[in-house]
């Protein structure tokens, strides 16, 4: 673009002139972005700063944690806690809320993350990411700040965005307005818009799953892969073309860029469990970004950002991306 619109003046614009942000909240996303940039630095080192390979620790999932997974972490806890914008903050990696510590000022924001998305990626140098909601502290709720708080429908989410650290660091964004794209310019320091109302196509001949699962799948997931894999021969008439980077931030990128469909669904490993995914740290701002792109993201029976929250670390099943694969997915679970 040849105006060169910077992220912080998008901002302002979004805030002044279409009145859609106040400025609180212009603030936070400044610094959730710098905060972003530096984890960039962080992967860009890679062997050279010595932070690749794992922590020796676990999350509250039980998932080994990678070194990049802790500093990512701590990048975005640092930047974001003295600000004044912040009541607290909620990670995928950390068991409960971290409280705004009372020496520094409270705002009227909750600020969730998954520090580093796809971290099996990291020691491989493919695309990696950094997935963010915003939530309003609901009115009423006192001084203090409890779990409950954070406990509110994708849908009450007021910002939402992640960054990819790729060949390009991407940061992509929506405040209810569609969905922005940036590009960090490294000479410059900054994020530059790239592309704005971003558009997903309704149709695609793309999808993304982990087929090694297909054993396990409940049958209207399997019914429609098998359609897809039937091709020109089959019901669907056309040949579709399978991606699977094992990075949500990756996949849903191209997804937001050229179309498709993104699945983590429910399987029979854990029937206990919802899904894989996390609502609060990946659905829920994957879900609001893929539909203010025109998209659609469900659970297989309901759309995602209308699901309330019963915990901090609920799971989730997936499907999301082009609208008339993801409403095909969802029929045939409600069939």
């Amino acid at each position: 673009m040849s105006n060169h619109i910077s992220l912080s003046r998008y901002l302002v614009e979004e805030q002044r002139v279409a009145g859609k942000i106040p400025a609180q909240l212009r603030l936070l996303l400044e610094v959730v972005a710098r905060a972003c940039k530096g984890i960039s630095h962080a992967v860009n080192k890679g062997a050279l700063g010595g932070v690749l390979g794992t922590a020796g620790s676990e999350n509250v999932q039980g998932e080994v944690q990678k070194k990049l997974d802790i500093i990512a972490n701590e990048v975005l806890i640092e930047a974001n806690e003295w600000g004044g914008h912040l009541a607290a903050m909620a990670s995928e990696e950390m068991d409960s809320i971290y409280l705004v510590p009372n020496r520094y000022p409270q705002g009227e924001y909750l600020l969730l993350f998954d520090p580093l998305d796809g971290s099996s990626n990291i020691d491989v140098n493919v695309s990696i990411g950094t997935i963010f909601s915003v939530l309003k502290k609901p009115e009423g709720s006192g001084g203090g700040v409890q779990e409950s708080d954070f406990l509110q429908a994708g849908a009450q989410q007021v910002a939402a965005g992640y960054c990819v650290y790729g060949p390009q660091t991407t940061l992509v964004l929506t405040v209810g307005d569609g969905v922005a794209m940036f590009t960090l310019d490294r000479e410059q320091g900054s994020f530059v818009l790239t592309q704005e109302k971003v558009q997903i196509p309704a149709d695609t001949k793309e999808f993304a799953i982990n087929m090694s699962n297909m054993r396990h799948w409940d049958e209207p997931v399997k019914r429609y892969i098998d359609e897809c894999l039937q091709g020109k021969d089959g019901p669907r008439g056309k040949d579709f073309n399978m991606r699977w980077i094992a990075s949500m931030v990756a996949d849903v990128h191209r997804i937001l860029t050229r179309g498709g469909v993104f699945m983590y669904p429910w399987d029979k490993r854990e029937p206990n469990k919802p899904g894989k995914l996390r609502l609060m740290y990946e659905a829920n701002p994957m879900s609001w970004l893929v539909e203010q792109a025109g998209g659609a993201a469900t659970n297989g029976k309901e759309r995602i950002l209308n699901i309330q929250p019963t915990q901090l670390h609920e799971r989730v099943s997936v499907i999301l991306g082009s609208k008339n694969e993801v409403d095909r997915v969802t029929s045939y679970h409600l069939s």
